[in-house]
């Protein structure tokens, strides 16, 4: 039997025991036959609930901003849920005796659990409770002990050949790669960012060496960097590759862009940070000094979902000599803070231009990048940032680049951006020299 940290958050028996067990919760915390609960206590509770709840979509949406798009409907109204069931528990307690005081209160707990695994499920973010406590769980490898010594001797593809067709695995290869988290000082950029994550596959630790290309992974806002492993699961997805090639697979960073959860630096220099000159010079910097992989002159890769993939199509038009291929998953047409009037006003005090010097479909439709290459996935029931994919599609068909658009089975989920990464790896590797597809 799969230990109860595997089991599916997403389908199977929890989400519907959960359910059940809500219904359950609020059965009880409803029974009650006063006139005063009825009367008064009952409807209370609904209205406060509902107001509650209203007023975080106002606040979030409105005020406090803290997502560049709002809340979708379903997942306010399951967080409607959680607020109910804790303002029914809230009134209900009174006039319980100390023993089902303790039961209201664990009914309120499953409401709420019900309610934010709902959420869960609309992002399917956490497809277990394993990948929901890995941060506990699972600290990493120590970056030192997994990049080991410099190799003395490096093995590169010749101009024309794969690096999978010249290189020989060695016996006691390992059969998995290594998550490690590092620490990326922005000592160009002074950018306080939080710690990054770095996969380094099979291959690396080989003697010799093959030298490696480089991907860089960008999480989306709100979020982390270590999005990508517990969510994502791209250290699965990468070892999976590496295994149907003999070890092979991108040396893949996945530094922060934000700053923290909920910042958004908008990927660009700004008085908001300088998230830009972080993600070019400060990164290539660190990847220069402590990685023997592809060196940056030869192009790196960067990709990204939501934020992420808006700031990777930025940075390969604003750094085309150090990305010179992307890969966008369900990002924007333009950086945005929320709209367009409030993102140029905060981030360059209203100059249009500033903005428009950093904005990629603005660049895109002045400067043409033969050079790059990008791929491009959205959801098929994303209908907010699907049809702003299209945008940036055209403008890159515009100015050159070789570029390609598909939809996948999804909304603005991980539904999307697990599958459109799997899809897309192979021709990553491809493009950067690793192995035919």
């Amino acid at each position: 039997m799969k230990n109860p940290l595997d089991w599916s958050l997403l389908s199977g028996p929890i989400p519907v025991l959960l359910l059940l067990a809500t219904v359950a919760a609020f059965a009880f915390l409803l029974a009650d036959r006063s006139r005063a609960w009825w009367t008064w206590r009952a409807p209370t509770a609904l209205a406060v609930g509902a107001v509650l709840t209203a007023v975080l979509g106002v606040v979030v949406d409105r005020w406090w901003r803290p997502f560049p798009e709002g809340l979708p409907t379903e997942v306010l109204l399951w967080l409607g849920v959680a607020i109910l069931g804790l303002a029914v528990a809230a009134l209900r307690v009174p006039s319980l005796s100390w023993r089902r005081r303790a039961v209201a209160l664990v009914c309120a707990v499953v409401v709420g659990l019900t309610g934010l695994n709902q959420v869960n499920r609309y992002f399917q973010s956490y497809l277990t409770t394993r990948a929901l406590l890995g941060p506990w769980l699972d600290a990493g490898t120590s970056f030192h002990a997994a990049a080991g010594r410099p190799a003395a001797e490096v093995v590169a593809a010749p101009p024309g050949r794969m690096l999978a067709e010249v290189w020989t695995p060695p016996a006691r290869l390992p059969a998995s790669g290594t998550v490690s988290e590092v620490t990326i000082p922005g000592r160009v950029s002074h950018f306080n960012a939080r710690k990054a994550w770095v996969y380094l596959p099979p291959a690396y630790q080989a003697t010799p060496r093959p030298q490696l290309p480089v991907l860089v992974l960008l999480a989306g806002q709100p979020g982390s960097p270590r999005d990508w492993i517990d969510a994502g699961g791209v250290h699965k997805i990468l070892d999976a590759y590496a295994a149907a090639h003999h070890g092979l697979a991108p040396v893949t960073i996945m530094p922060d862009a934000t700053g923290s959860t909920i910042g958004n630096t908008l990927c660009m220099d700004s008085k908001l940070g300088n998230a830009e000159t972080y993600l070019t010079t400060d990164l290539e910097a660190w990847v220069t000094a402590n990685l023997q992989v592809t060196p940056p002159q030869r192009g790196w890769t960067i990709g990204g979902f939501s934020f992420g993939g808006t700031c990777a199509v930025q940075l390969a038009v604003r750094a085309p000599q150090l990305y010179r291929t992307f890969l966008d998953l369900s990002g924007q047409r333009e950086p945005t803070l929320g709209n367009h009037k409030d993102t140029v006003k905060k981030a360059f005090n209203g100059d249009e231009g500033a903005f428009a010097r950093a904005n990629p479909v603005a660049i895109l439709t002045k400067q043409r990048f033969p050079e790059l290459a990008g791929r491009i996935v959205g959801g098929t029931t994303d209908k907010e940032f699907t049809p702003q994919l299209t945008i940036v599609y055209w403008a890159c068909r515009h100015a050159g680049v070789d570029v390609r658009m598909n939809e996948v089975p999804g909304g603005h989920s991980w539904q999307v951006w697990r599958t459109g990464f799997t899809q897309q790896l192979p021709w990553i590797a491809e493009r950067n020299g690793l192995a035919r597809q």
